[in-house]
């Protein structure tokens, strides 16, 4: 296994694939899944995206919806720490908690099970892409509101020209790649 850095990134931006116009007209979506697809490097990407909090004593790693789930329960194992999914309204079973976060056009809602974190946890969170922020805000939010301690985020990629990392109010943020 590669365990240099400036390695494995330069391997993941010939491994993600763009893809023109989706979801919408003028978006460039980086698709990760050709990462998942490679044992090798998905393992050297868990272990690069869980190194910079292995001394943090993470107790709780919380994945956000859809994505940050491939990356978030393998890097909660790296961490010996539970997983914590956080979801879109109405997917989790037992009884949540919920914040709303404004969109660009609208509003949406992020979930979590009442009891997934407690006062006193250290939460790392984790999602793939870190673009305007609003969605990983809203995440530590949810978590803060439990009384939890948000430790950083850790991400695959973070778009840097959206300025997402401005909304998560100076906490640590990590991230593998970097779009200018």
């Amino acid at each position: 296994m590669t365990s240099d850095k400036s390695t494995v990134v330069d391997i993941l931006r010939r491994t993600i694939r763009d893809v023109k116009d989706f979801p919408k007209p003028g978006i460039v979506f980086k698709d990760v899944t050709p990462v998942l697809l490679d044992a090798e490097l998905f393992g050297q990407v868990v272990e690069l995206m869980a190194s910079p909090y292995r001394d943090a004593r993470i107790s709780r790693v919380v994945s956000i919806e859809s994505r940050g789930f491939l990356f978030g329960a393998p890097i909660a194992l790296a961490l010996e720490a539970g997983l914590v999914p956080i979801r879109k309204p109405g997917k989790l079973p037992a009884a949540t908690q919920r914040v709303e976060y404004a969109l660009e056009y609208g509003a949406d809602a992020l979930e979590m099970h009442h009891d997934a974190v407690q006062r006193g946890d250290r939460v790392l969170i984790v999602d793939d892409v870190l673009a305007t922020g609003g969605t990983a805000n809203a995440a530590a939010q949810l978590v803060s509101g439990t009384g939890a301690d948000v430790v950083g985020f850790s991400f695959l990629i973070e778009l840097d020209f959206l300025e997402g990392r401005e909304r998560l109010q100076g906490r640590r943020v990590e991230a593998l790649l970097h779009y200018a």
